[in-house]
């Protein structure tokens, strides 16, 4: 039976925790942060955090501490699930993978492309098993349709994804007041472009980039209250005709998180916030985010148990990250390359 590391226990920690409690294998160790300065978690809307110990009595992990080497030291542990902070992915990542470890980590791989090729590059020199958590791959309504795009029997020509949301304030899904700052570039837009480019792709991810004609974006400059941009337009076109649009803003009074993709045989609306999907033949009720995000973490477990890829390997989320890295590059070109709040400067 393999030994699991949590690292963080924010709202994915909770799903992932849940999702093993009936895979096979043994939920060994938590990793949690410090408070700072010794200080007790701040309740925030009238909500405390649990503490770490806390966390590890309710979902049944054998150990908890809030030292990441003291728990990478340990050689029971098997596979480590990385769930904190995005600026902190890549690095405890590769750490992780240094110290032996299969490891699944959340979205995104890394703030940079660079991060990300050097992740990609350890577990590939340290022969372990690396996964991304990118849910969106995972709805089964919507790797049908990839699966028809890929065998020729539907054409896909626009793939669409909105996320808009109110951040002006660091406050994430829990309610709880974050130790980090969003991006919506390099977080939110990477699941709609990487979805983008499955779909297109029929699922081949080791050619989509040989697809992509060109990449362009709407990309403001920083907002002075949060130190971030907060929004973003961005417009992917491959060899094919085929168009990916990706809209997103932190600025909404409207949360709206969902895909659109147009075939020849239909089109396929999910609203991730209401679980619907929206067809010609109407709207259907789908699993919830959080039942969705369930499937991850087992098929990890049982990729590692059984010798073969995860779902989405971490080489596959390459693609996505080099149209970011593009639009990065433009946006560093027209207003300044700098170290932003959550993601430093390569």
């Amino acid at each position: 039976m393999l030994n699991v590391c949590m690292v963080g226990h924010g709202m994915m920690g909770v799903w992932h925790s849940e999702a093993l409690k009936g895979a096979d294998c043994r939920l060994h160790t938590v990793v949690g942060r410090p408070p700072a300065d010794g200080a007790a978690p701040v309740p925030t809307a009238g909500i405390t955090p649990p503490s770490t110990r806390e966390f590890a009595g309710r979902y049944g992990y054998e150990k908890w501490t809030t030292d990441l080497g003291t728990a990478l030291d340990d050689p029971a542990v098997d596979i480590v699930i990385v769930a904190g902070p995005s600026e902190t992915h890549a690095d405890m990542t590769i750490a992780a993978l240094e110290h032996g470890k299969h490891v699944l980590v959340e979205i995104p791989i890394a703030m940079n492309l660079d991060g990300a090729e050097r992740v990609v590059a350890t577990a590939r020199e340290r022969g372990l098993t690396l996964g991304v958590v990118h849910p969106m791959r995972f709805r089964p309504e919507r790797t049908a349709v990839v699966e028809r795009i890929h065998s020729g029997a539907e054409r896909i020509s626009h793939v669409q994804g909105r996320f808009f949301i109110h951040r002006l304030q660091n406050i994430g899904a829990t309610g709880l007041q974050r130790s980090w700052t969003d991006n919506l570039l390099w977080h939110h837009t990477t699941h709609l472009v990487d979805l983008g480019l499955w779909m297109v792709a029929g699922g081949d991810m080791a050619t989509v980039e040989d697809r992509i004609r060109s990449v362009y974006s709407a990309y403001p400059p920083i907002e002075p209250r949060t130190g971030i941009p907060m929004e973003l337009v961005l417009v992917v076109e491959t060899r094919d005709d085929q168009t990916i649009v990706c809209t997103g803003s932190y600025y909404s009074g409207e949360y709206i998180y969902e895909t659109l993709a147009v075939t020849d045989h239909d089109s396929y609306r999910v609203d991730e916030r209401r679980s619907t999907l929206t067809t010609r033949a109407g709207e259907q009720r789908v699993a919830s985010e959080q039942e969705n995000a369930e499937l991850i973490a087992p098929d990890f477990v049982a990729a590692v148990s059984e010798g073969r890829e995860p779902a989405v390997p971490g080489w596959s989320v390459l693609p996505a990250m080099r149209v970011l890295h593009e639009v990065q590059e433009e946006w560093d070109a027209r207003h300044g390359a700098r170290a932003l709040p959550g993601r430093p400067v390569v």
